[in-house]
């Protein structure tokens, strides 16, 4: 089969990635096989790329927002058949056994596996995975508008329920990026809780016009002042000076929610030290976000599903891998990215 992976940490270079011919995987008993169809690109691969989160396996194939048809069955699987439209995320498994997963917080699991990082993933066109950890297409979805539901989307759900709002009126939520997550989280929350004012700052004034056209109820540059204080902020950029910039806007007892696995030090001569009178006290929180949990996957494509959510999608041949990655780091960003393997 035909795959891209990762052989070598680096700065994101034309040879970063590299077409390779794999043979198909083979299924364990409990294992299923996909044929992918299409697989979301996400920041995090520029992460594995770059050093920051590097794979504990090289080479690897990364990419973990897949969907894809059911090719083949090991003879223990009982929840899918051949011809079943299947998905998987960043979560390739976890040991089920130790307190985190006995307590659902699989995602904190000591023997987490990362898809794309810590197994093969989506940048192929053959996947495996056990089949616990996969997840049946919801009804009414395209299969391309599924695959980004498998991170941006449900990363995003759970870095809103981590805010603790609660959708009661005054509330507020600061949104800091505007790329695949937090495209999804707002229109998530404009179909819950419209009551609650949802503020975006992004750099890019295309990304501020797309929030404002989604429903965001103000949208600026991160210097720029809301027009209130902010209940809860949810963090999506790959850099740290936002955070430094948006803290001084949280009300008391807010929290602020980091969503990202890395943070780049690229800017780290332009930071401004925190001012704790200013930007921590009174109770302010800040919470990261770490991985996902299937209860996560589960909740937030059955949501998906009754909101009928839709992901803004860029769709880029097989092929362009390295363009989709290019341009994600270059910012070009509106929506999700995805790559197809249809009519490859």
């Amino acid at each position: 089969m035909k795959a891209w992976v990762i052989d070598k940490v680096g700065l994101l270079s034309p040879d970063s990635l590299k077409l390779v011919e794999l043979p198909v995987p083979e299924v364990d008993e409990d294992e299923i096989l996909v044929k992918v169809s299409f697989c979301g690109v996400c920041h995090t691969e520029l992460d594995e790329i770059e050093g920051r989160a590097t794979p504990d396996i090289l080479p690897v194939v990364p990419g973990h927002q897949i969907v894809g048809e059911v090719v083949k069955t090991g003879p223990k699987v009982k929840r899918f058949k051949i011809g079943d439209k299947v998905g998987a995320g960043w979560i390739y498994s976890s040991c089920q056994k130790c307190e985190y997963c006995q307590k659902g917080l699989e995602n904190l699991c000591e023997k987490f596996k990362a898809t794309g990082k810590d197994a093969n993933g989506g940048y192929a066109e053959y996947f495996k995975i056990k089949e616990t950890f996969a997840f049946a297409i919801p009804e009414g979805l395209t299969l391309m508008e599924a695959a980004p539901l498998f991170c941006a989307g449900a990363i995003g759900y759970r870095a809103f329920k981590l805010t603790q709002l609660k959708g009661e009126e005054g509330e507020t939520l600061g949104l800091s990026g505007f790329g695949a997550s937090n495209h999804l989280v707002l229109k998530m929350v404009k179909a819950l809780f419209p009551q609650v004012k949802t503020y975006v700052f992004a750099r890019n004034p295309k990304e501020r016009k797309h929030a404002i056209n989604l429903g965001a109820d103000w949208a600026g540059d991160f210097e720029d002042t809301p027009p209130e204080g902010l209940k809860a902020i949810i963090d999506t950029t790959p850099v740290w000076r936002p955070i430094i910039l948006l803290l001084k806007h949280l009300k008391p007892g807010g929290r602020f929610v980091i969503n990202a696995i890395r943070k780049e030090d690229k800017d780290k001569e332009k930071l401004v030290f925190l001012d704790y009178g200013r930007d921590l006290w009174l109770e302010k929180e800040i919470k990261s976000v770490a991985n996902i949990t299937r209860q996560d996957l589960e909740e937030f494509l059955a949501l998906a599903k009754r909101l009928k959510l839709r992901p803004d999608v860029i769709v880029y041949p097989f092929y362009e891998a390295p363009k989709a990655l290019l341009e994600l780091k270059e910012g070009r960003i509106k929506g999700a990215k995805v790559l197809t393997m249809v009519n490859f």
